[in-house]
Parts: C-alpha cells; sequence; structure tokens
C-alpha cells in the first residue's frame, strides 16, 4: 500500500526526504494530493514554503517544476509562447520552395512550434508532477486572475489551438509572503496553511536530521540563541534555513558549542542576519546577553523535555 494514502505515511514520506513537516502540514500535502487541490502556504520567508513542495516531489518520486513569480510576469514565461526562430525558418524554406505554402498556413501555429513554460509543461506532462508557483504575491492581479483556470480546471486555453486539457493533474503548491493580498477567488480554490517559524523542539530535530555531524550541544545551543535572537526587533527575521547555514559555519569552524566570547561569535553572524540595519542592531553586546547561559541552558532543558 502507497504510503502516501494516509496523513501519517506520508508525513513519514516526507522526512525520509528531508523535510521534517508537522502533522498539519502533513494532512495539508495529503489533502491536496487526494482532492487534486491547489495548496496556498502563507508565512515569512525562510520557514519552509518552498522547501515543502521540493519535498514532496522527492517524496512522491514526481519531478518538479518551478515558475517563479515577479512583477510583469507574463504568458511567455509563464505559460507558452511561439518558437519565432523555427517559425520564421520554415517560411523561409517555403519561400525558397523547399515546402507547400497551404500546409504552411495550416502548421505554423500548431503545437509542433508550441514552447511549453512551467504551467502549461505542468498539466501536459505524461506522469503527474509537483508545480511550485512560487511568491505568487509578487505577481500582478492580472496573471493571478489567469491562474483561475487552471486552479480551477486544469487546462490552457491558447487562441491558436483551443483548450488544452491536462494529461495529468499536479499538486500545485503556492507560496505567498504576505507582500500583497490575494483575491478571494484565488483564495477559495486552494486549501490554504500558515507556516510559521518552528518550536524550538522541532527547530532542533530539523538541525540535527539535516545537520548530523554537528554536535549535539551545539546545535542546541544554536538553535536556542537563534529562537532568541528572533525576538529582537529585526527587518527580517532569520528562517531555519539560516539557522542551518549558521550551525554548518560553526562546525566548520570546530565548535562543539557556542563560545562563551561573544566577540567569536559575531564575524559568523554574516549567516544569519541579512541587512546592513540589523548587522548595526546586533552588536557584541547584544550577542553577549543572548549568550546568557543560565538562560541557553534553560532553554534547551525545555527542548530536551519536549522531545
Amino acid at each position: 500500500m502507497d504510503e502516501s494514502q494516509s496523513p501519517e505515511g506520508l508525513r513519514e514520506q516526507l522526512f525520509r526526504a528531508g523535510y521534517i513537516a508537522d502533522e498539519d502540514l502533513a494532512s495539508l500535502v495529503w489533502m491536496g494530493l487526494a482532492l487534486e487541490r491547489p495548496l496556498l502556504l502563507e508565512g515569512e520567508a525562510g520557514v519552509g514554503k518552498t522547501a515543502i513542495a521540493a519535498a514532496s516531489a522527492r517524496a512522491l518520486n514526481r519531478p518538479l517544476l518551478r515558475l517563479q513569480c515577479y512583477e510583469g510576469l507574463d504568458l511567455a514565461q509563464s505559460v507558452y509562447e511561439w518558437n519565432y526562430s523555427r517559425q520564421l525558418l520554415e517560411i523561409r524554406l517555403t519561400e525558397a520552395g523547399a515546402g507547400d505554402r497551404a500546409a504552411l498556413r495550416d502548421n505554423l501555429f500548431s503545437e509542433a512550434f508550441l514552447l511549453e513554460r512551467p504551467l502549461l509543461k505542468a498539466i501536459r506532462c505524461a506522469e503527474p508532477c509537483v508545480l511550485l508557483i512560487d511568491e505568487i504575491d509578487r505577481a500582478d492581479e492580472a496573471f493571478e486572475a489567469f491562474l483561475l483556470e487552471m486552479l480551477s480546471e486544469y487546462q490552457v486555453t491558447v487562441p491558436e489551438l483551443g483548450t488544452l486539457q491536462a494529461r495529468s493533474k499536479p499538486l500545485v503548491v503556492l507560496t505567498s509572503n504576505g507582500t500583497r493580498d490575494l483575491s478571494d477567488a484565488l483564495r477559495r480554490r486552494c486549501l490554504f496553511h500558515y507556516l510559521d517559524f518552528p518550536t524550538l523542539a522541532r527547530e532542533t530535530q530539523i538541525v540535527r536530521s539535516l545537520v548530523p555531524e554537528a554536535a549535539g550541544r551545539l546545535v542546541e545551543e544554536a538553535v536556542a540563541f537563534v529562537q532568541r535572537l528572533r525576538k529582537q526587533d529585526l527587518e527580517k527575521i532569520p528562517g531555519v534555513a539560516e539557522t542551518l547555514d549558521w550551525v554548518r559555519v560553526l562546525f566548520k569552524l570546530g565548535h562543539n558549542g557556542l563560545p562563551v566570547d561573544p566577540q567569536l561569535l559575531v564575524p559568523s553572524l554574516a549567516a544569519l542576519l541579512k541587512t546592513r540595519t540589523d548587522r548595526w542592531l546586533v552588536t557584541s553586546d547584544t550577542v553577549a546577553k543572548l549568550l546568557d547561559g543560565p538562560r541557553i541552558a534553560q532553554d534547551v532543558g525545555v527542548a530536551g523535555a519536549m522531545k
């Protein structure tokens, strides 16, 4: 029996694919598969929205197609465009007497000249894939409106060819960082989940799983430090990806735990802090407070008790 036929089994598959999903997120992905409905994941940058799509592709043994959204995204980059260079070549060959003019008129805008972009490619795959539509909130409302046909019917209309029906239905994952409000029409077509920063215990488990070479003490102390750092008034709060990078840096520097001297940590904060203001805000004095021994130990003890 396919493990993905139950939320628990899918959660185990995601774990083996390198993603530690909580029960709610695993259930959401399972519902998306069972109902053939798109998933809309909202949350801060770095909480694992994009990673769940990649992990789902690995867990389900499906190809991953990705569309990165941005302002001004249009059909030529997202859905399809015509192979104009090949069409021009066909026209010149015909004009040179090497082709049939009548056949050219009939075939110039056929599927042979169609270049499939991620959205069209996803529904024309012979086998189901995972389609990641990343940062949909960065695209404009016109593109969002176009998506409604595909997300509802899994079909795309090409004026020259008509409506192209899906050969397979992909698992669609849309992510949003909340930079603008999405339409009610888009939300109604999706299953929704807000992905927050992980708890201390869960983040510790994630880092231990993905950076197994790092000492357990280093992982526990580093995660407790990052959890407290997120409570500072930062422009960009470090996500799980930043925590992983920082632990890898500390491991490469030969640390088995966080050093007592804050000056030894300040240079490594480049892995956590990504703006000039945040680098200026987090001074060595701030690091010293975040390194407070009894409080770190207390946090680490709570994480251990929750496992």
